[in-house]
């Protein structure tokens, strides 16, 4: 008998071992981690012992993970339930549940429409751009992030959202919208000018995005393209794969950007592209980040085109997402870049060329006209 005890105590042990060192290895190899996983497991099981109400243990755990992610202190950092996370991937595929309204976010804790696309629920409505958003379901934007923001907007087809505006010279208003799915045309170019100047606007960065505007290049140049102007104002960023491809068709072969991670590793995107055979302008806002930071970026150090506007939004960091068990999801940023001179804009953005403010009720696109006039002096030379 006390041999059987003994054999039992023994495995029990050698079990209990195999776990921590299971445990210890899963943690890096620290004891501060197991140490610290420990008082995360003693606090839930105390809340969920003690707590005057049941709680479902997955929403102890979303609180956990959520302010885990706040605890860093970075923005551009953030975790998504289910269905947040969800509309992320719609958007970067292309399409998304929504109400056809390109957002800014001039400064914290304001959100003000850039655009609005034809044939959407916002269009249908009668918004505009320059239209301020107060409220979302009646809750103040005042405080959101704009990620926070553009989701409570977005939502599953059929579903509603109110939405309080402000409009210059009209008193504040609420407008129903119902949600729709939004077919996302990424890129759209036309020939605007009889010297054959091209315009091709970029609204963001998803997996469609290079083969649109590969298609919009390619029209543009059988009409006899001569010089081209791209337009990434209010363009948030996005894919970096796109904003690649875009660059392979634009910026001479050679260095787009590289990206450091905290491990000091480093990764060059480079192009490919033999040689551009017309002259180039980029058209920057206060509203342009990331991805589009990148190609006005690369343009600038590489020296192969002009920008023009104002300074851009000052995102200079790369984040990946990370699908987690639930439907949920961490995008979480994971690496700096630097642009082809070794420049980090992160927190101060790209400074234009050519500087040129668009005036509130400007009845001229004064910007794209500069942007016009820069291609068409490269033309003259």
């Amino acid at each position: 008998m006390k041999r059987i005890i003994l054999t039992s105590l023994l495995t029990a042990l050698i079990v209990a071992a195999g776990i921590f060192a299971g445990l210890y290895g899963l943690l890096g190899g620290s004891m501060e981690n197991v140490s610290q996983i420990a008082r995360l497991v003693t606090t839930m099981r105390f809340v969920e012992a003690k707590y005057v109400d049941d709680v479902p243990a997955v929403k102890l755990v979303d609180g956990a993970i959520e302010g885990m992610v706040k605890a860093l202190g970075d923005k551009h950092s953030v975790y998504m339930d289910d269905a947040t996370f969800r509309q992320l991937m719609q958007q970067t595929e292309g399409s998304f549940g929504g109400v056809g309204v390109v957002m800014g976010f001039p400064e914290p804790g304001h959100c003000e429409i850039m655009s609005v696309m034809e044939n959407t629920p916002s269009a249908q409505q009668g918004l505009q751009p320059k239209d301020e958003i107060l409220r979302i379901d009646g809750k103040e934007v005042a405080g959101m992030q704009p990620e926070e923001m553009a989701n409570m907007v977005r939502g599953t087809e059929g579903t509603q959202v109110v939405l309080t505006i402000r409009r210059q010279g009209q008193e504040d208003f609420e407008v129903t919208l119902t949600r729709a799915v939004i077919q996302l045309t990424t890129a759209k170019g036309i020939m605007i000018d009889d010297a054959g100047i091209g315009y091709i606007r970029i609204a963001s960065f998803s997996e469609n995005t290079g083969k649109e505007f590969q298609q919009e290049l390619a029209a543009l140049k059988e009409q006899g393209m001569k010089g081209l102007v791209v337009d990434l104002r209010a363009n948030p960023g996005g894919l970096i794969t796109s904003c690649v491809e875009i660059s392979n068709q634009l910026i001479p072969a050679g260095e787009i950007v590289s990206m450091i991670d905290r491990d000091g590793n480093k990764s060059v995107f480079e192009s490919e592209l033999a040689e551009r055979d017309y002259p180039l302008a980029v058209i920057i806002d206060g509203n342009s980040a990331s991805a589009s930071e990148i190609l006005a970026g690369a343009v600038q150090d590489r020296q192969c085109g002009t920008i023009v506007g104002v300074k851009s939004f000052g995102k200079g960091s790369v984040q990946t997402m990370l699908p987690l068990t639930h439907g949920d999801g961490l995008k979480l940023t994971v690496a700096r870049y630097y642009t082809p001179s070794g420049r980090s804009i992160d927190g101060t953005g790209i400074e234009p060329d050519i500087y040129v403010e668009l005036p509130e009720g400007a009845a001229q696109d004064v910007q794209l006209l500069r942007a016009i006039a820069a291609v068409k002096e490269k033309l003259a030379q």
